[in-house]
């Protein structure tokens, strides 16, 4: 049986390794999914409804322009099997190769679910989506290495981040990235 934590699970799966055709598992076939955008940096729809649409914005158009994408959700605990609704905090690691960029940022998940944990209205809030040249891709390995996939405690991000940003010069922006955004309490 389908559960919230096997639902977010899926959901970067589906995303992280273009998988469209495990959306169906996931999002209930009206769904709703809206943004909300503090940066100039990347754009979306505001609001999309519909499975198959969510599954163009979200996988498909995706991953055509971002690449050895990880999405982390940066929490002490995956939400309870009974629960109806979430908000989980974020971070993102990817490649933008047309820009040969690194592509890091975070923000928070909110999620409805109806009965059998399927998704019934997805709010993504985007604070930060920094785009720092990697023309080797080096800098992309070193922000997942050693992050645990796809659930990451906190602390661990922390430790993780600030150790390699001391280490080396170049990894200085993750002490940007080394908290998860604070929830609104909404």
């Amino acid at each position: 049986m389908a559960t919230p934590r096997s639902a977010l699970e899926r959901y970067v799966q589906a995303k992280d390794t273009v998988q469209p055709q495990l959306m169906q598992e996931i999002f209930a076939p009206d769904a709703l999914l809206t943004y909300s955008i503090a940066t100039d940096s990347i754009s979306f729809p505001t609001r999309t409804v519909g499975l198959p649409a969510i599954t163009n914005i979200l996988v498909m158009e995706f991953s055509k322009r971002f690449a050895a994408c990880k999405t982390y959700y940066v929490c002490e605990a995956a939400p309870l099997d009974e629960m109806t609704f979430a908000r989980v905090p974020w971070l993102v690691v990817m490649r933008e190769p047309a820009a040969a960029s690194l592509r890091i940022g975070k923000g928070y998940y909110e999620w409805r679910f109806a009965p059998l944990a399927l998704v019934t209205a997805m709010h993504i809030h985007i604070d930060r989506m920094d785009a720092i040249p990697d023309p080797g891709g080096n800098l992309l390995s070193n922000c997942q290495a050693e992050l645990p996939y796809p659930w990451l405690k906190p602390a661990t991000l922390q430790a993780t981040y600030k150790r390699r940003a001391q280490a080396n010069p170049a990894l200085a922006f993750l002490h940007d990235f080394e908290q998860p955004l604070s929830l609104p309490s909404h």
